[in-house]
């Protein structure tokens, strides 16, 4: 186990917001700065270690960050949206969105004194990082949205299989929290990747020790966040960052069309689609899309304008 494991290592900072973000911060300070964030009721740990310890390899400095309302980030206090609101979309108004996540984790690059960086998010972390692109270009050097999509409900949508089983009852305990991630992730892994049953269990485990209130209320609230932002296309259309995005032709939770979708809203972005992939990073694909994702970094780096896809 590496020491980015061990979790002395999370630290704490108060954004502008009166937000608690706890991170992670690994590798040499000297570095370039690649921002990590995680998707959908994934606390900073699911970005793996093999993940961390790639991307450290490869001459990077890694920020990672707990999302509002998942790992040991503040729990937000507002009603989480009843289950018709998330499956009619008809969010409460008083939540929370898209752009308070992203200046939660700008706030934590503020508080490390971090002028620039390689934003890399998956799922709902692609749509803060494409957030975090439109409405911060001067912080951002380079974009990677993985498996993600625009917010158009037109695309990116959950397979009804999928949905079914999103709606199944809230894990009460540890038992039930490990139970109900190896039953969604089986589903959405890709059959060409199936999942390492031991390995995911514990990333579960972890996860519902590291959660400092309700995941269930935090899950719903991140979702009606997305839906609070509704179609995002247009704001995706300003973004200047060179873009790279990446996702599987077998995803039940992300549909291709939403990567489509965001390459096609963003100007010269450039589009990876990892055949057998579906809405997970196993093993087998760590060192592919680490490499991508600094294969991305470097030419930017170097004054290209976008990644070169061999």
């Amino acid at each position: 186990m590496s020491e980015f494991a061990a979790a002395d290592l999370d630290r704490f900072a108060v954004v502008p917001s009166g937000v608690t973000i706890c991170f992670r911060d690994a590798g040499s300070k000297a570095d370039p700065v690649i921002l990590l964030i995680a998707g959908l009721g994934e606390d900073l740990t699911f970005w793996t270690e093999p993940v961390v310890d790639s991307l450290v390899a490869h001459g990077f400095r890694v920020v990672s960050v707990d999302n509002r309302d998942v790992g040991r980030s503040t729990y937000m206090t507002t009603p989480a949206p009843a289950v018709w609101r998330q499956v009619m979309a008809r969010p409460r108004r008083d939540g929370y969105t898209l752009a308070d996540m992203a200046q939660d984790s700008v706030g934590v690059l503020d508080h490390l004194g971090i002028e620039r960086v390689h934003v890399v998010g998956r799922s709902l972390g692609g749509m803060i990082a494409q957030t975090i692109a439109a409405t911060e270009p001067d912080r951002v050097l380079s974009l990677t949205s993985i498996y993600s999509t625009t917010g158009s409900r037109k695309v990116g949508q959950p397979a009804a299989s999928t949905i079914r089983l999103l709606m199944g009852p809230d894990a009460r305990n540890r038992t039930e929290a490990v139970r109900a991630h190896l039953r969604i992730t089986r589903h959405i892994a890709g059959k060409e990747y199936p999942i390492d049953d031991a390995a995911e269990a514990a990333i579960a485990a972890r996860g519902w020790d590291r959660s400092a209130g309700d995941l269930a209320a935090g899950s719903a609230r991140q979702i009606q966040a997305i839906q609070l932002a509704g179609d995002r296309t247009p704001e995706l259309a300003r973004i200047t960052a060179p873009t790279l995005v990446i996702n599987g032709d077998r995803d039940l939770m992300v549909a291709q069309s939403g990567g489509e979708a965001t390459v096609s809203a963003i100007r010269k972005a450039q589009h990876v689609v990892i055949p057998g992939m579906g809405h997970h990073m196993p093993q087998a694909l760590v060192d592919p899309i680490t490499y991508y994702v600094f294969q991305h970094a470097e030419r930017v780096g170097t004054g290209g304008s976008h990644v070169q896809i061999s």
